[in-house]
């Protein structure tokens, strides 16, 4: 990949419009894909209603669940700011307190954007709005129900999703049903389209009066955030990778890749004990914590240069 086309695409993820466009495009495309090989309206008194608002509303709770949940901010300030575990002696400043509540508020308004998005296009497209409200269209207006009994109206008003064979009096009546719930889903989806345009609008300029940083300062402190998970995850990760082939090697006496094995040995029972055993990092009032499964009893038995080790020689 060039330079050029790698910077574009670089600043394309970095860029929360984006993200948001993207992920709005794989939950229409997948609500898609679920409607036309999941959803059937069972067509039957006392099951549409909770039937499609299932459908309607338990995706959408899902997503949003969802959106929380796979993002490690979340985790983070709930660790730094909330959990219990977080260290007492550290005293979190009215200002840190200001800039986690923005961080929290980013953070909702992106795992809103599928639910959201879940929610208008299957309203725009009426499918489930429709077999959740066919038994509750009043119909009093229509002479051919004006003899049938009430249990044989709210069947007919039941299978009309489905289309179902009907006397042909009601053909009318079912096309001019089911546009009035057409209209009236359209309609719910384009408010909420509204009233989510204008709350993302109004909080932004909420969050940008109430921030106690400027646009630049705002700015730099978000590229902070990043840079500062970015490079911690790289040096976590060669900081781990590193004291793991340290231990062990001094557990085997030789680590992956090693063109070294001439010493080799063979762990004791004991050894196998205290690997087996994990241990967290920095609990306790120890001052430093084992950093891995390979206990430090393995270590300082091993930096003592056990005679049980073997010794293959060319």
């Amino acid at each position: 990949m060039s330079p050029t086309l790698q910077d574009i695409v670089s600043s394309l993820q970095r860029s929360g419009t984006f993200v948001n466009s993207l992920i709005a495009a794989l939950t229409i495309c997948g609500q898609q894909l679920f409607s036309s090989f999941t959803f059937s309206c069972p067509c039957q008194v006392g099951k549409n209603f909770y039937y499609g608002s299932a459908f309607l509303v338990i995706p959408a709770l899902i997503l949003l669940i969802a959106g929380y949940a796979l993002r490690s901010q979340v985790w983070s300030i709930s660790s730094e700011y909330c959990c219990s575990c977080a260290p007492r002696h550290r005293r979190v400043t009215p200002l840190e307190r200001r800039l986690a509540c923005l961080r929290f508020l980013g953070i909702t308004g992106r795992a809103l954007v599928a639910p959201l998005t879940w929610l208008a296009v299957t309203l725009l497209t009426g499918t489930y709005y429709e077999c959740a409200a066919s038994e509750f269209v009043s119909v009093d207006q229509y002479p051919m129900f004006s003899n049938v009994t009430d249990s044989k109206r709210e069947e007919i008003l039941a299978g009309f999703p489905c289309y179902k064979e009907a006397p042909s009096d009601v053909d009318p009546v079912r096309e001019e049903v089911a546009l009035l719930h057409r209209y009236q889903s359209q309609m719910l989806g384009w408010i909420l389209i509204t009233l989510t345009t204008i709350i993302v609008l109004v909080s932004s300029c909420l969050a940008r009066c109430c921030s106690p940083l400027t646009s630049l300062q705002h700015h730099y402190w978000t590229n902070h955030l990043r840079n500062e998970r970015e490079l911690f995850e790289q040096a976590a990760e060669e900081h781990s990778r590193i004291l793991i082939r340290q231990r062990i090697k001094k557990l085997f006496g030789f680590f992956p890749g090693s063109t070294d094995v001439k010493h080799i040995r063979i762990p004791s029972c004991q050894d196998w004990r205290d690997i087996s055993a994990p241990n967290l990092l920095c609990v306790g009032d120890t001052s430093q914590g084992p950093y891995s499964f390979l206990g430090d009893k393995v270590v300082e038995e091993n930096e003592e240069d056990r005679s049980e080790g073997i010794e293959l020689k060319s």
